[in-house]
C-alpha cells in the first residue's frame, strides 16, 4: 500500500509539471535589450554632431574603398579620348569569356541582342529602335570606346558604373570584342 501511495504522488507530481507547460507562451527574456533594440532615426538632432545631424557628407577628398576615380570625362572628346588610348588592363590569362557572356546577358542582351547584332528583345517589340550591330562598317568600336560607354553611357544607353565594378566592366569589353569580331 505504501509504494502505491508513493507511485500516486510521483504520478501526480509528473503530471502537474507537465500540464502547467504551455508552448504558446514564450519564454522569459533575461536580456531583451540584445533581442529587441532601440530604433534611431537617421536624421535626428542631435548634440554629437557639429550641424547636430547624425547623417554626413564625407571629408572633402575622401575616396571610398575599392573605387578608382576614372580619368576620362564623361564628354564626346573623353569618348574620342578613350577610343584612341584606353586599352585593357586585362592579359589574355585573365579574360573570361564565359564570365563577360554572363555579365552580357544580364546587361546587354536584351537591347543589343545576345549576338550583338542589334535586335535584343526590347528592339523586336518595339520599345526602344535604333541599336547598331556592333557589325556595322561606321561603327569602329575599340576596347576604350565600349568601356567609355559602359561607364558613362551614350545617347539612350545609361551608364553601367553602379551595376558592374571594374573587372567585369572588362570582361564584358572582351566579351563584346569577341562577338564584334564573330559577326565580322
Amino acid at each position: 500500500m505504501n509504494s502505491i501511495f508513493k507511485f500516486t504522488i510521483v504520478a501526480l507530481v509528473l503530471v502537474s509539471f507537465v500540464s502547467c507547460q504551455k508552448n504558446s507562451r514564450p519564454n522569459y527574456d533575461f536580456m531583451p535589450n540584445m533581442y529587441e533594440s532601440v530604433g534611431y532615426e537617421t536624421y535626428q538632432e542631435s548634440d554629437a554632431f557639429a550641424n547636430g545631424v547624425e547623417a554626413q557628407l564625407p571629408v572633402d577628398g575622401t575616396v571610398p574603398r575599392g573605387y578608382k576615380p576614372f580619368d576620362i570625362d564623361g564628354t564626346n572628346e573623353g569618348y574620342l579620348l578613350a577610343k584612341e588610348t584606353l586599352k585593357s588592363p586585362l592579359d589574355s590569362t585573365q579574360v573570361d569569356y564565359e564570365r563577360g557572356k554572363e555579365l552580357y546577358a544580364i546587361y546587354c542582351g536584351i537591347c543589343h541582342g545576345n549576338k550583338g547584332a542589334g535586335q535584343g528583345q526590347l528592339v523586336k517589340n518595339e520599345k526602344i529602335l535604333g541599336i547598331p550591330s556592333y557589325a556595322d562598317a561606321g561603327r569602329a568600336i575599340t576596347a576604350g570606346s565600349i568601356y567609355h560607354t559602359i561607364y558613362y553611357g551614350k545617347n539612350t544607353m545609361g551608364s553601367y558604373a553602379n551595376q558592374l565594378n571594374e573587372e567585369e566592366r572588362w570582361q564584358v569589353v572582351a566579351y563584346v570584342l569577341k562577338l564584334k569580331a564573330d559577326l565580322e
